[in-house]
């Protein structure tokens, strides 16, 4: 609900209480001081006919009701009749007692001379046996009963309480009446204004407060929402600016911690090549290389560690230009199974020399059309096999490549069945330069990009890399491709 309509609601509001409180005094007074009561005598006749006794006098009723029934004759005992008025005393009310025209006993709590004539006629039916009557501006309700005696007179016995006038009951009342409106009015004025204020007022200042801590640097709460309305909008608008902001400087912090952590990686892998070829370099030039055949080993010590530097250089440059998304992707729609037997082919002897098994299983059906960038899938199926290559345990060693697919995805699975990776470094094995070895020794590990640089490259075909590992028994990375759209299995 908006300001305007809760202002709208609030200021009718309070001119219509104004209003009504007003016409009601007015009525009052009125009522009190000409006893004018038609209007209002007509409502109340309508509730005493539904309810003219109170509970303990309709019982009463129901027994004398019961006797007219059963044995009418008893209620011309003058005794019961006593007996059952002074019961109705404690109720207020009284009994009165007709046989045809005769009045048989008539209650002295009424003392109203003029009672007999002011009492409906007889009605053997009963069909309607609680009314109301006026004599003057005396005011009764009754339950009644007619019946016939044994000889064959109607008789009929009512049970009648007086009410007391509208008129009067407003002039007793008046005072505690006249209060009541007030303390309305007074409420009505407190419960509006605590709603305005609790709809924006209230939302306001939080919205200051909030923006204090924010200038203070403070990004550690929530603002909480609490309406619809156009504080409430406001409300969101400015939660929503506090989040961005805190996920903005949680991602600078994240980014300086990599930073710095991207510059002691590099620093590293790069000092160790650098100190082994320096180190070579002066065995040289002090003559330790004093032989053909140690120059030889020098020099192709220097080109290795050179070598290794350059490759390192070349991830790294890849990487960032992957994670900068400035590395363009020439996707190419081609059957995957034929890329993976391709890439196999070019495996097979690599790994053949080094007394690795490898193994090929298709367990889709043909085609399994993907569209993709081959150089770049062709590098992160490298980089996953350099990388099992690297963690493989001495003897049997066993590679296997996997390829499954479902009517929306193609799914290519390698395992290795080298050392496993320990459960607590699985979710960082993806991070760059992240080694689950800590001590960063280039003769058991790469520069730690291959599996990074892989991810980027799933990624950004729109498809997603996991692993799946256990210490002892091997690694399986999960390579998922979308399949292209115009061809299923």
């Amino acid at each position: 609900m908006s300001i305007r309509i809760k202002l709208l609601l609030s200021f009718t509001s309070m001119l219509v209480i104004s209003l009504l409180f007003i016409l009601l005094t007015a009525s009052l007074y009125t009522i009190a001081s000409t006893g004018d009561l038609q209007s209002f005598r007509d409502i109340y006749k309508v509730h005493y006919r539904v309810n003219p006794l109170t509970e303990q006098g309709d019982a009463i009723f129901q027994e004398l009701k019961f006797i007219a029934k059963n044995d009418p004759d008893q209620l011309l005992d003058k005794p019961l009749l006593k007996e059952y008025d002074m019961k109705l005393r404690a109720e207020k009310s009284g009994l009165f007692v007709r046989s045809g025209d005769e009045q048989i006993f008539e209650s002295h709590t009424f003392g109203q001379p003029e009672l007999k004539q002011g009492l409906p006629p007889y009605d053997l039916e009963n069909n309607q046996i609680r009314g109301t009557f006026n004599i003057g501006e005396r005011f009764y309700a009754y339950a009644k009963f007619d019946y016939r005696y044994s000889d064959g007179t109607m008789g009929g016995v009512f049970v009648i309480r007086e009410r007391s006038p509208f008129a009067e009951l407003t002039r007793k009342l008046l005072p505690v009446l006249s209060l009541v409106l007030i303390g309305v009015l007074v409420v009505a004025n407190l419960l509006l204004y605590r709603w305005m204020t609790r709809s924006f007022i209230k939302p306001l200042f939080q919205l200051r407060n909030s923006a204090e801590r924010i200038k203070e640097g403070n990004l550690q709460f929530k603002l909480e929402l609490g309406s619809n309305d156009e504080v409430g909008q406001l409300n969101e608008s400015f939660e929503s600016m506090r989040r961005q902001l805190q996920q903005s400087n949680e991602l600078r912090q994240q980014d300086e911690r990599n930073r710095k952590e991207l510059i002691a990686s590099i620093s590293h892998d790069l000092r160790t090549p650098l100190t082994d070829i320096k180190g070579y370099i002066e065995g040289i030039r002090d003559g330790v290389a004093n032989t053909p055949d140690k120059m030889e080993t020098y020099v192709n010590i220097i080109h290795s560690k050179a070598a290794s530097m350059d490759k390192l250089v070349d991830e790294l440059f890849l990487y960032s230009k992957l994670d900068l998304n400035q590395e363009p992707f020439l996707f190419k729609r081609i059957d995957l199974v034929d890329f993976l037997e391709d890439s196999i082919e070019e495996l097979h002897y690599d790994l053949q020399g080094k007394n690795v098994e490898l193994e090929w299983r298709n367990e889709a059906s043909r085609p399994v059309m993907v569209d993709v960038d081959l150089d770049k899938l062709k590098r992160a199926v490298v980089n996953i096999s350099d990388n099992a290559l690297k963690y493989m345990k001495e003897g049997s060693k066993r590679f296997s490549i996997v390829l499954r697919a479902d009517a929306e995805w193609a799914t290519v699975e390698f395992r290795d069945n080298g050392v496993g990776i320990p459960e607590d470094a699985l979710p960082f094995v993806f991070e760059r330069f992240y080694r689950a070895e800590p001590s960063r020794n280039s003769t058991t590990g790469g520069s730690g990009l291959g599996l990074a640089i892989a991810r980027q490259i799933a990624e950004g075909h729109g498809g997603t890399i996991r692993v799946e590992s256990r210490l002892g028994e091997g690694t399986s990375l999960f390579i998922q491709l979308k399949r292209a759209s115009d061809n299923g299995l």
